[in-house]
């Protein structure tokens, strides 16, 4: 089995492309989601969950400065994972997917984007579970743990541009010779350079002119 779609795959108006590179795309989404539940299990395992603690007068949930640090913390380790893991998926992205061209960067965004929302939700489910319900019944002076949560939505979007970024930096190093529009365009080249002409003679399979008066004879 080959590590990249083929040409043949890649190309729009070959006859049954779409079901291979859909198929294509059908694992790129798989391994995303694997990896986005290995993502949580790191993640839950290096985040230090904060704690409530329920006033004995006021019966309020009160949480300290190092609680509201550890807080940040979490989000902080989800975008270090999610920039570890975007890298990886991207560069996935662009061994499987570069003869296709420019869509090649919007399935490494889909594929961290994928990742990251895995991980997301994973991650809750790994942690301590929702806290209101743990804090309504818990007594005062009880410490309460807090639930593992993402704060920050926007640092989704570290997955989805850390994943892009290896795709738009190897593209833009030089031309790509796997894409299929500059095949095309050189297949088309090449045979009108070899055609006949009428005034100079042409060149024949070993690579001698011929004069016109030679290929009328």
């Amino acid at each position: 089995m080959s590590t990249t779609i083929t040409e043949e795959q890649a190309g729009p108006r070959r006859a049954g492309s779409e079901p291979s590179v859909l198929l294509w795309v059908l694992l790129l989404a798989g391994l995303s989601t694997v990896v986005g539940v290995l993502a949580a299990m790191f993640w839950a395992s290096v985040v230090t969950v904060p704690t409530w603690r329920i006033d004995e007068a006021t019966s309020m949930a009160v949480m300290s400065e190092r609680g509201v640090t550890q807080i940040v913390a979490a989000d902080v380790w989800f975008v270090i994972t999610g920039a570890i893991v975007g890298v990886g998926l991207g560069l996935v992205t662009w061994k499987w997917f570069r003869p296709l061209g420019w869509p090649t960067a919007l399935l490494a965004v889909g594929s961290g984007l994928l990742a990251a929302i895995v991980c997301w939700q994973v991650g809750q489910l790994l942690g301590p579970g929702s806290e209101a319900e743990r804090v309504a019944a818990a007594d005062p002076g009880a410490i309460v743990p807090a639930s593992l949560q993402l704060r920050s939505l926007s640092a989704l979007a570290v997955w989805g541009f850390a994943a892009v970024t290896p795709v738009l930096l190897v593209s833009s190093l030089g031309p790509d010779d796997e894409d299929p529009a500059t095949r095309r365009r050189r297949s088309r080249e090449q045979p009108q350079e070899q055609q006949p002409d009428a005034e100079t003679g042409t060149v024949d399979e070993r690579g001698v002119l011929t004069g016109p008066e030679e290929t009328t004879a």
